[in-house]
């Protein structure tokens, strides 16, 4: 079993032009690449007699809106042979595809629909891209920082029509009081209590 550090030594001097950085943190390799290179990176990671990361943990996104390229795409692969774990990230704007890796690792299959569905973001040459988490009519994309959290749509079951209604979205707030205090300085009415 080869160690971290040999591992990274290894894949800068195999992927020259392919890894623009890395570092080890926390017992895990992380890796930046660009989009373009991403698949030959996922091969080389995968079927390499040294790294053997056959194992996909999971895709997901970071949504920066503020930034010209808004999305940071992250890749999480497993070496069971080796005890290793590898982050791939890379930055994207908010129009790119991004090349799907389902002929890779089938299990992307999911996962790309996931982040398709959560952020809007599409994976070219992906068999099956649709929604998987949210309803076929919803508009948007929940884990966009910019996603309103009030004004749409809510779905349920009406038993008196006995199918699927969409009703516009009701936020009870009767019972509730905010101080918007910090939770570290307590709030007024505990500290009016405790006077008494």
């Amino acid at each position: 079993m080869i160690n971290l550090e040999t591992t990274e030594k290894f894949i800068n001097s195999e992927l020259t032009t392919k890894i623009n950085n890395s570092f080890i943190k926390h017992s895990e390799l992380k890796l930046f690449t660009d989009g373009n290179d991403l698949v030959e990176v996922i091969l080389f990671l995968k079927n390499n007699s040294k790294t053997k990361f056959r194992q996909l943990i999971d895709i997901t996104a970071v949504d920066y809106p503020e930034k010209e390229k808004r999305f940071k795409m992250i890749y999480l692969l497993l070496s069971h042979e080796n005890n290793q774990r590898i982050k791939i990230e890379f930055e994207i704007k908010e129009n790119d595809m991004v090349n799907s890796i389902t002929s890779i690792y089938p299990a992307a299959n999911w996962m790309e629909r996931e982040v398709f569905d959560m952020y809007g973001i599409s994976f070219k040459d992906h068999p099956d891209l649709r929604r998987i988490l949210t309803d076929y009519g919803f508009k948007g994309h929940p884990l966009r920082k910019d996603f309103p959290l009030t004004g749409h749509n809510e779905v349920r079951y009406n038993e008196e029509n006995k199918k699927v209604i969409y009703e516009p979205v009701k936020l009870e707030q009767n019972y509730r009081n905010f101080d918007y205090e910090s939770p570290w300085e307590g709030t007024k009415y505990i500290k009016n209590q405790s006077k008494k």
